[in-house]
């Protein structure tokens, strides 16, 4: 392991989430205010729910810091419940009393895809750049929706999805043919331009993809092995994920 990876192993799921929630909180803990990248997918559902605990309880409050969002599905209407603008309303941002003005999600809606990478990656640098930005991983390597390509994808992009990742996806759907073929992303630039990666990477399945991505080779046909050139990364991964490390 890369001295710029700090790997945590916990016994399960409920101990990955409640590790990631922890780490996140003392992050805002100590910049109240600060933007912050959140993933979508079933991985980081648990630290969302440890996090809502924590406001609820009334052990730190989350409210002031400016959220961004990983990616979103394109097209997609934003009140669609398979929605990644959806999601992170209901399962994070609602219930830790965030204004809707804080929440920055790639809009699944634009008439001009292309031009709303720019306006995203412009949103972005505006707020002075991402403090800790939460990752999950893919079953083929993929971080955001970058998939497995010849080179490393830049700033924030509109996207084709691999029929790898279609098929994942299509377990949120009521069949594969309705999940969206293109996305808006953060690139893996401006993934590796956050100033903390927090990666959380849950279940046997990813134990293979998770030892390629942090002792493989560096290569853009696993992106998240880019994650291995940041100089601060945090990976928290279950013991199931880790039986490859």
């Amino acid at each position: 392991m890369t001295r710029n990876i700090t790997l945590y192993i916990e016994k399960d799921y409920a101990a990955l989430s409640q590790k990631a929630a922890m780490i996140f909180a003392q992050n805002v803990k100590f910049a109240p205010t600060a933007a912050y990248g959140f993933a979508t997918g079933s991985t980081p559902e648990g630290m969302y729910e440890k996090t809502v605990q924590m406001h609820e309880s009334g052990e730190i409050d989350f409210s002031k810091l400016t959220a961004f969002n990983l990616d979103e599905y394109y097209p997609i209407s934003g009140d669609n419940p398979k929605s990644y603008k959806y999601f992170m309303a209901t399962k994070l941002f609602d219930s830790i009393g965030l204004s809707p003005e804080r929440r920055n999600i790639p809009d699944g809606e634009s008439k001009d895809p292309k031009a709303e990478c720019f306006a995203y990656e412009e949103k972005i640098n505006a707020c002075g750049g991402i403090e800790l930005q939460v990752l999950g991983l893919g079953n083929n390597g993929h971080i955001g929706f970058n998939e497995p390509a010849d080179i490393f994808t830049g700033a924030t992009s509109y996207v084709q999805l691999s029929e790898n990742t279609i098929q994942s996806n299509s377990r949120f759907f009521d069949k594969p043919g309705d999940v969206p073929r293109h996305a808006i992303t953060m690139g893996i630039h401006s993934i590796m331009m956050a100033k903390r990666i927090m990666m959380l990477v849950s279940g046997e399945a990813k134990a293979g993809i998770l030892r390629d991505a942090l002792l493989g080779p560096i290569t853009p046909l696993v992106p998240a092995s880019a994650l291995q050139l940041h100089r601060d990364v945090i990976v928290v991964a279950d013991k199931a994920a880790a039986t490859h490390l």
